[in-house]
């Protein structure tokens, strides 16, 4: 647990064996932990202060842990008992695959307002001869189906993924169609990873491996659109008001100025954007405050507190 804010395993393992991993080797098959244990730890953090949980596994959206009735309980099912907890007010999941994200589970962000309206989901390329490189085993327009999907079920969600630019194989027009994919996508946030050899991994076998100058330019132009999605996404945040909660104060500096590093619903801790405020006197890591976004710092958002819960 850091502060107001813990991390909860519930899954381990992953049965994709994506080209590019070495997870289902190292990690093994897909393993669910049981239901029961897991609300036990839920709500033994939740006694000792913990007010959001993130619950995390390699491939956390195949959760299928022992109910206790003889079934299996879904990743939706586990988080509306999470949600059920006295003291439980955020939860998330991390990192999750295209291909577990099913109808319960989408219905439970629209559903479960305890349920922070965050997704990372993974696409990797836009292209799909690259994705059946990578054995993915989905298409590019079926991931753009998807979010849509989730995005009409949660209207603010933020949607972050990750993807590797320079994957063997790939062509000038494969990248030119992750780039025309982001800009129809319009991500939250992504990470985006140069492509390279993990040893063990299957990819290493592959044919015409990219230089790593070519990789270098093509990150270079996928953070160039990224960087202009952000920008445009942060700028029409300016002037409204949302709700953070507090992960740090400052110490009053020599002029007596208190700050504090705050997250929005749609920002996951210790990954993803920032919220400076200032004006944090009498605040404590945990608190949950109503801000109102002044600025803009690069990827980070400058606000000043408007109410207190």
């Amino acid at each position: 647990a850091r502060g107001a804010t813990a991390f909860l395993t519930i899954q381990e393992g992953c049965d994709k064996f994506c080209t590019f991993c070495v997870v289902p080797y190292t990690r093994g098959a897909e393993f669910s932990r049981p239901v029961a244990r897991i609300l036990d730890e839920a709500r033994a953090l939740a006694d000792a202060g913990v007010r959001e949980i993130t619950l995390l596994g390699q491939n956390v959206n195949a959760f299928h842990g022992d109910d206790g009735k003889g079934g299996a309980a879904s990743l939706g099912a586990l988080i509306r008992a999470l949600a059920r907890i006295d003291g439980v007010e955020r939860l998330r999941y991390t990192t999750s695959h295209p291909r577990d994200m099913d109808d319960d589970l989408i219905a439970a962000h629209a559903d479960v307002p305890e349920l922070m309206p965050y997704l990372h989901l993974p696409v990797q390329s836009g292209s799909d001869r690259i994705l059946d490189a990578m054995n993915r085993k989905h298409d590019a327009k079926t991931y753009l189906r998807l979010i849509e999907r989730i995005r009409a079920a949660r209207p603010d969600i933020a949607l972050s993924s990750d993807f590797i630019v320079g994957f063997p194989g790939e062509t000038e027009e494969d990248f030119e169609m992750l780039l025309e994919w982001m800009e129809e996508a319009q991500i939250d946030r992504a990470g985006a990873f140069q492509y390279e050899d993990v040893k063990g991994a299957r990819s290493h076998t592959l044919e015409n491996h990219v230089p790593d100058e070519v990789k270098e330019i093509r990150w270079q132009r996928f953070m160039e659109v990224q960087e202009s999605i952000m920008e445009k996404k942060n700028l029409a945040k300016i002037g409204q008001k949302i709700e953070v909660m507090v992960d740090e104060v400052s110490e009053a500096d020599e002029e007596g100025f208190i700050g504090a590093d705050a997250r929005s619903k749609g920002d996951a801790p210790e990954i993803d954007q920032t919220v400076f405020l200032r004006d944090a006197d009498g605040l404590n890591p945990g608190d949950i405050v109503t801000v109102e976004i002044e600025d803009v710092d690069d990827f980070d958002l400058l606000g000043v507190p408007v109410s207190r819960t």
